[in-house]
C-alpha cells in the first residue's frame, strides 16, 4: 500500500470547557448527521447496542480524547472500521455506530472515537478552531494502530467512517498526507495516520466558501470552524457570519487549503464512497445545503480525473455498485491486498 509523506503539527494544549449553556446554545446551530444511508431515528427508537469490548479508552489527556473499540472474532488480524461521529464538530458523541452488527459479523472490528470540539478549541485560543478534531482523528487512528498486536486488527486495513463533520474528518484523513513523525520520541506518532478506504454520509467535500457559493449558491457553513462563530444571544446571525467568512476568504486561504478535504486530493489515495440522501442540484439553492449531494458531485469528479476509485450514492444515482455505506466498506476491507 501507498502511504504519503509529510510531518505533524500538533497543539498540545488542553481546553477549559466552556459553560454548559452556552454550549447547548452552540448545539442549536448544527444537526449532527449519522452514519446510516437513512434520516437517523430518535435515540428511543433505536434498538440497544453492544458494549463495546473495551470502552472509554483514552488516546490522549483530554476527557473528550476516548474511543470504544469492539472486538471482531477473527483467527487473523481484523480489518477496522473507524467511525468518526458528526454534529459540525461542535456537538455528538460516539456512543452509536450504524451496522455495526454487519462489520462484525463480517470479521470486521470497529472503533468509534470522541475528539475535542471547536468551541473548547477557541475557549484555548487555538487557531483555527478546527484544527483540534481533525488532529484528534489523526492522533485516535494512530492509537489504534499501536495496538494492533494487543487488539488483534489489521494495521493496513482501517477505513474511515462518518456522517457530516465526521465524513468531513475522514476525508481529511484519508487525502491528507501522512502525519506521522518517524523521528518522534512518541511511539504513536510514529505510527501512519494512511487509510486503506472511506465510506462516508453527506460529507462536506470542501471548506471553500468561494466552491460553496459556486456549487450551492445558499451555503452557509465552515465559518464556525475558522473562528467565524454564531452569536449564541441570536443564532440567526449564522448566516451573517457566513457573509463575513466569505469577505474573508483571502486572509484564512492557507487554513481553508490545509482543512478543506478536496485540496489534498492526489493521486495515491484510497478508494471513496461518497453517500447523500438527495440528489444533486449544482448552481441551485438547496433546502439542506449543508448536507447537499453537490459536495459529492464536484469531489466525484476531482477523484476521476487524478484515478482514485470513486463512488457516489444519492436517490437516481447511475452505476450504483454498493447501495449502502456498510456494503462498500465490507468489500473493501476484505478485498485482496493492494500493491
Amino acid at each position: 500500500m501507498c502511504w504519503k509523506r509529510g510531518a505533524a503539527c500538533r497543539n498540545g494544549a488542553v481546553s477549559p470547557i466552556l459553560p454548559t449553556v452556552l454550549a447547548f446554545c452552540f448545539s442549536l446551530v448544527f444537526v449532527a448527521a449519522g452514519n446510516a444511508a437513512t434520516p437517523a431515528k430518535t435515540p428511543a427508537a433505536l434498538p440497544p447496542q453492544r458494549a463495546a469490548t473495551l470502552a472509554d479508552v483514552h488516546y490522549g489527556d483530554h476527557e473528550r480524547q476516548v474511543l470504544d473499540f469492539w472486538r471482531a472474532e477473527s483467527a487473523r488480524p481484523a480489518p477496522v472500521v473507524f467511525h468518526i461521529h458528526g454534529g459540525g464538530w461542535v456537538t455528538g458523541d460516539k456512543a452509536r455506530v450504524s451496522d455495526l452488527e454487519q462489520y462484525l459479523k463480517a470479521g470486521i472490528s470497529v472503533v468509534s472515537i470522541n475528539y475535542r470540539y471547536i468551541q473548547q478549541a477557541i475557549a484555548a485560543g487555538v487557531k483555527p478552531p478546527v484544527h483540534w478534531p481533525l488532529v484528534d482523528a489523526a492522533r485516535a487512528l494512530q492509537f489504534v494502530r499501536s495496538r494492533a498486536a494487543e487488539w488483534n486488527i489489521d494495521p493496513r486495513r482501517i477505513g474511515a467512517t462518518g456522517g457530516s463533520a465526521g465524513a468531513c474528518s475522514s476525508l481529511w484523513l484519508a487525502f491528507h498526507d501522512d502525519l506521522a513523525d518517524p523521528k518522534s520520541s512518541d511511539p504513536i506518532a510514529r505510527q501512519s495516520t494512511r487509510l486503506w478506504c472511506a465510506a462516508v454520509n453527506v460529507a462536506q467535500t470542501t471548506l471553500d466558501p468561494e466552491q460553496m457559493k459556486a456549487w450551492t449558491p445558499n451555503s452557509r457553513y465552515g465559518g464556525h470552524a475558522f473562528g467565524f462563530w454564531p452569536d449564541p444571544a441570536n443564532l440567526k446571525t449564522r448566516d451573517t457570519r457566513f457573509a463575513e467568512f466569505f469577505a474573508a476568504r483571502e486572509q484564512v486561504l492557507p487554513w481553508i487549503q490545509e482543512y478543506s478535504p478536496m485540496a489534498h486530493v492526489t493521486r495515491d489515495d484510497p478508494p471513496i464512497f461518497l453517500f447523500y440522501r438527495t440528489p444533486p442540484a449544482l448552481g441551485q439553492d438547496e433546502k439542506d445545503p449543508t448536507h447537499t449531494a453537490n459536495f459529492g458531485v464536484k469531489l466525484h469528479e476531482k477523484l476521476r480525473s487524478v484515478g482514485v476509485a470513486s463512488e457516489l450514492v444519492y436517490p437516481g444515482a447511475p452505476d450504483v455498485v454498493h447501495p449502502q455505506i456498510s456494503d462498500n466498506l465490507i468489500a473493501q476491507l476484505k478485498s485482496k491486498a493492494k500493491k
